[in-house]
């Protein structure tokens, strides 16, 4: 009987820190790994609204897979994940099919427009480091026409956000310091820029405590973000979208030149249509982090979901939890291999923060309240310990942000 097969498909935080893990708690002999991903980098997902405001560029984002893992070790396919075939344990790819004796499926989300009319057609979503890449280069192109363009309208300078959630809001906080820049370089009258924010709920960052949230509200709304709370995108239109008020029959137009919806993901599709049990679309995994319907095949990531408690509401997908998720994965992997017991996963969050821009944040770290300068040095040392553990100095000193030398 050969070496057992290691398949991961996705290359986002959980997939990317299994690869990593696996190579150091297994020997070269013990299994074959194989990673797919249909790009050939992996990129820093809490990042992009950074690129997608033009605070960073798009590549200080990303980088290449074969630079980060050990590719005498890894075998890399370059590919697109078509179905996962369970029966006959194999994935089926846009080029090819691979077999696998375990599977870890790490392929990330998709964004959820809710089946709001228009908004695939006529708003941006933050998914990737392309689309962040168009978000900024869009931006740039209204205000580098609005005096040249005998057509531009005022409307053409207002961005509206749907969404207050954490990216949304991260994402304004970057836009707050970005425009500025942008009025300068292009001579527009500050004045003439509106940043509106639409929000269903009646709270920015929900997750968060509500003095924190609260400050970074605040925070926004003196830089000049207006936030309609309350309110719901019903449509959005090549010029604009149409909005309402909770509790309101009428609908409000609101014209602008950009749209940028942050207003909530889902998991692949991929797990259900492949037909594996799901909660939410998401494979609610057992205790180990393996499917409950095929103890051959892992989640990690937005394809997983993990309950605290029965009857508690599931922790919330982020790069956190998969990279812990990860390192649970790669000694479960080991264990089933040397046919030892595998180990339950239990989640230790470390705290959340929300960055405001470059010298602002929020967060909650270890049960204490952070603000201002002290948050986002620590967002930057959050992001910079994630490099070192995925790739060592190397890529720390190549790709951090705290810029150590």
């Amino acid at each position: 009987m050969g070496k057992p097969k290691i398949l991961i498909i996705g290359a986002g935080y959980g997939g990317m820190m299994t690869t990593v893990r696996l190579t150091k708690e297994l020997e070269a002999d013990d299994a074959d790994i194989t990673l797919v991903n249909k790009h050939n980098y992996h990129y820093q997902t809490t990042w992009l609204h950074e690129a997608a405001a033009g605070t960073i560029h798009h590549d200080r984002t990303r980088m290449l897979i074969k630079n980060v893992i050990n590719t005498n070790r890894v075998n890399f396919v370059q590919d697109s994940v078509r179905s996962i075939d369970k029966e006959n344990k194999k994935v089926v790819l846009k080029n090819s099919e691979i077999d696998y004796d375990y599977l870890v499926i790490g392929l990330g989300f998709e964004s959820n427009t809710f089946g709001i009319k228009g908004l695939d057609e006529n708003a941006f979503a933050i998914r990737s480091v392309n689309t962040a890449r168009k978000i900024r280069e869009h931006i740039e192109y209204k205000f580098a026409s609005y005096n040249n363009d005998p057509d531009a309208k005022d409307s053409d300078l207002t961005i509206v956000v749907g969404g207050a959630g954490l990216s949304g809001v991260e994402f304004l906080g970057e836009l707050v310091n970005r425009i500025p820049k942008l009025c300068k370089e292009y001579d527009v009258d500050p004045s003439k820029v509106r940043i509106i924010d639409v929000e269903g709920t009646p709270l920015v960052l929900p997750p968060f405590e509500r003095d924190l949230a609260e400050y970074a509200q605040k925070y926004l709304e003196g830089k000049g973000v207006e936030f309609r709370l309350s309110t719901f995108i019903k449509e959005a239109m090549p010029g604009g979208v149409k909005v309402q008020k909770q509790g309101s029959d009428q609908l409000e137009e609101i014209e602008a030149g950009t749209v940028v919806w942050t207003g909530g993901v889902k998991a692949s599709h991929i797990p259900a249509d492949s037909g594996f049990e799901t909660n939410r679309g998401k494979i609610q995994v057992t205790d180990d982090l393996r499917a409950p319907d095929d103890d051959h095949v892992f989640a990690v990531g937005d394809v997983a979901i993990v309950f605290p408690a029965e009857g508690e509401r599931p922790y919330p997908p982020s790069a956190q939890i998969a990279v812990q998720q990860a390192e649970t994965v790669a000694k479960n992997l080991k264990h089933l291999i040397k046919e030892e017991p595998t180990e339950k996963f239990v989640y230790e969050p470390k705290g959340t923060v929300a960055s405001l821009g470059e010298k602002e944040a929020i967060g909650v770290v270890f049960d204490k309240k952070l603000t201002g300068k002290t948050a986002a040095a620590l967002k930057k040392v959050i992001d910079d310990r994630y490099l070192l553990m995925l790739g060592g100095i190397g890529l720390l000193l190549k790709k951090g942000k705290l810029n150590l030398l």
